[in-house]
């Protein structure tokens, strides 16, 4: 790093998760070795490795709220913080990784003379719609889901450069207008050591699994019912917490009685890779609303096919019948069906080879910084 090097900060939305390395840490990582980076967030947990790891600025202590109405406020009041916390950043270009409705910091950034940058996580409109959804009636979820993709659109015109993950995430999130301005390699990297195929592949039973939140956005109720349809002989593991846990521990009393359903619950990242070497395949049922899941390439790093919903940047990353099989529906019924195909298939394990080779080209540490570094230097956010 120079020391005329122009920095980045890295703006990123209020932490609600547990303490751990996440996104924000990732895309975190792979800035500093650009350029000096420092992450700009809120309510970010004591414990935090981007903390420990990083350069850290709260704007804000509070989380995003606990109802809309709290949401709504702490939003505004958000932005304001924001604006007032970049007038004293002496960084060059700020990135906004999320926090894509984000207008008011966003604009005067702009006016301040800084360099912009909006990379979404994926389709956050639908993403509030679906959990608003769960608590306010339908009509009014999709009207102030509509405000919050507005504000998003405005924000995209505003920016001096719009990132997606993949070609197939900007094609989902309707990017192709920005063309001028859209870079569509922005995807994060994964930790090849840490998440390696620990078991071969054919020592492997066949076990199936899930990975990741219990909410809405994964579709686990169909997933629940798709599990009940399986063949004895065929063991379904879900890995993770959140909302859906109690409906699976009730849905599928008579399975994990059984043994033929497992329920782990949520486990450190670093346990992550053993889980994922128990399956012969993970099945990610996810809505259009993350933009690459984490799951996914993770678990392809281990030689862990996925059979996912070609949604936003997947079919980029699952390539059908080369590096993991893609649904066409998700009916249990038809789930189910396609679980039991794809593991009676001969040449899966030439899928799993393919599936680590991948990431191991396209979604390692270095291939990550180096797209990276081409879209700092092009929009001159890097000497």
């Amino acid at each position: 790093m120079s020391g005329n090097d122009p920095g980045v900060c890295l703006v990123t939305q209020p932490h609600r998760e547990r303490a751990s390395k996440d996104h924000a840490y990732d895309l975190a990582e792979i800035v500093a070795e650009i350029t000096a980076v420092t992450v700009v967030t809120a309510n970010l947990p004591a414990d935090s490795a981007l903390r420990a790891d990083h350069e850290v600025e709260e704007y804000s202590t509070g989380g995003a709220g606990t109802n809309v109405v709290a949401e709504a406020l702490r939003f505004v009041l958000n932005q304001f913080r924001l604006c007032r916390l970049l007038f004293r950043r002496e960084e060059a270009v700020v990135l906004f990784f999320g926090t894509t409705s984000y207008l008011l910091p966003a604009a005067f950034a702009r006016l301040t003379g800084k360099t912009v940058l909006v990379l979404p996580r994926g389709d956050v409109p639908l993403s509030l719609r679906l959990r608003w959804e769960e608590s306010m009636p339908a009509p009014l979820a999709r009207a102030l889901a509509g405000a919050v993709s507005v504000l998003e659109r405005v924000n995209y015109r505003l920016a001096d450069a719009v990132v997606s993950y993949t070609p197939s995430m900007a094609t989902q999130l309707g990017l192709g207008r920005y063309e001028n301005k859209l870079y569509t390699s922005g995807a994060r990297f994964v930790d090849t050591e840490q998440f390696d195929v620990h078991r071969p592949y054919r020592q492997r039973d066949r076990t199936v699994g899930f990975i990741g939140r219990l909410d809405v956005e994964k579709q686990i109720p169909k997933l629940a019912a798709a599990t009940q349809r399986l063949p004895e002989d065929i063991r379904f593991v879900f890995v993770g917490d959140g909302d859906y846990r109690e409906l699976l521990e009730q849905e599928l009393a008579a399975e994990i009685d059984r043994g033929s359903v497992e329920l782990v619950g949520w486990v450190d990242r670093e346990a992550v890779p053993a889980q994922l070497n128990r399956l012969r395949l993970l099945v990610v049922p996810s809505h259009p609303t993350e933009g690459l899941p984490t799951a996914i390439q993770e678990g392809m790093a281990c030689g862990t096919p996925a059979y996912a919903t070609p949604v936003s940047g997947v079919p980029d990353l699952v390539r059908e019948g080369e590096t993991g099989f893609l649904m066409d529906s998700t009916d249990p019924d038809e789930i189910a069906a396609d679980i039991e195909a794809i593991l009676d298939r001969d040449d899966l394990e030439t899928v799993s080879e393919e599936a680590r080779s991948l990431v191991e080209t396209e979604y390692s540490f270095e291939a990550a910084v180096q797209r990276w570094r081409g879209i700092l230097e092009d929009v001159g956010g890097h000497p």
